[in-house]
């Protein structure tokens, strides 16, 4: 089983403390549900812009959101494909695992779905490589990194696996955000596929955040750090010792990114908090996936009717209509016309 090597710097330390603090600020922010869903659907756009960005995809970031709402936008098959394949995945992120646990057919299943229709050989889509691979740059075609054996790929991964999945108490008590830093690390570093590993793994660090109840809300954008100075993040993914595999540098890093984006999440959550929640002492609306899409809906088209619930989650119109009566009581949408012309819209629109 993998047996990360790095230490806790004061610096480590210190950044784990503040990202700590400005989590609590955003958990107790009451919010309306719209912002909520807003601020969810920024950081997805972005994420997926920017993840796709660091491997040389050409759309902006106004493309990825004229996109992401389904509107046509010139630009190549492949880009687009890329985008909207990330964009599926996060959407999806609660979905990818059956629970807390992340088996070898997630990871599988998530590169599948993250290089589908843009691989050459689509028979190197959702499987480990099958043949040696260097990392080279891009545009001086230097090789800056020699990833194992692709024979050695399953027994590694398998590694990698069981080590997310210990139930050790050290493994246990760890911090998401260690965590997931050094699953994307270790992750690059096995390369288990012939392309897409830098999003694959990107991914592999939002879902463990998600399932460690970190990020549960999908709030925080870490690829935008990324993207933000490439050279910064390959730099980092290399200042690991290949004899030692000391992630410490690489640690301060991954931690650095975490706190710069959710403190930018935490100062937006602050301008945006409800006075109106406030003074009634109402505190935070926490709202179900299922309540959650339904504000998304009206927010994207301003109106949604009893069949466009039961249509979005295939359920009964008595089910639907359960889900509607939810909303209603929690005054976050309210009822607009009559009769069959009758649809559900957010409260102060």
């Amino acid at each position: 089983m993998l047996e990360p090597n790095f230490k806790y710097t004061h610096k480590i330390v210190n950044l784990l403390t503040r990202i700590s603090a400005a989590r609590e600020v955003i958990l107790n922010s009451p919010l309306i549900p719209k912002w909520e869903v807003a601020i969810r659907r920024e950081a997805i756009f972005r994420n997926a812009h920017s993840s796709t960005s660091i491997e040389g995809n050409r759309l902006s970031l106004a493309q990825v959101s004229e996109l992401a709402q389904g509107r046509e936008i010139m630009a190549s098959r492949k880009d687009k494909q890329e985008v909207l394949n990330y964009l599926k995945v996060l959407e999806n992120l609660g979905n990818l695992t059956n629970g807390r646990e992340i088996s070898e057919q997630n990871i599988l299943n998530i590169h599948k779905m993250l290089t589908k229709e843009t691989l050459e050989n689509s028979g190197d889509c959702g499987v480990y490589r099958n043949r040696y691979v260097v990392v080279a740059n891009r545009l001086t075609k230097e090789i800056i990194f020699r990833p194992p054996s692709n024979r050695n790929v399953p027994i590694l991964m398998k590694d990698l696996i069981e080590w997310l999945n210990s139930k050790d108490e050290e493994k246990r008590e760890l911090d998401p955000v260690i965590e997931a830093g050094i699953a994307h690390y270790e992750f690059v570093r096995i390369h288990p596929f012939i392309d897409g590993n830098g999003r694959a793994a990107r991914v592999l660090a939002s879902l463990i955040l998600f399932l460690r109840g970190f990020d549960l809300k999908q709030f925080f954008c870490l690829d935008d750090y990324y993207d933000s100075d490439r050279q910064s993040y390959y730099q980092a993914l290399q200042s690991v010792d290949q004899k030692t595999l000391d992630l410490t540098n690489w640690l301060a890093y991954f931690v650095e990114g975490v706190n710069v984006s959710i403190n930018a999440v935490k100062e937006r959550v602050i301008r945006l908090s409800s006075e109106r929640l406030k003074k009634t002492k109402k505190g935070q609306i926490a709202l179900t996936e299922r309540q959650m899409k339904v504000v998304e809906i009206i927010n994207q088209t301003g109106k949604i009717t009893n069949r466009d619930v039961r249509t979005l989650f295939r359920i009964s119109d008595e089910a639907a209509l359960k889900e509607i009566k939810k909303l209603l009581a929690l005054n976050i949408i309210k009822s607009k016309g009559k009769g069959r012309a009758v649809c559900y819209i957010l409260v102060g629109d």
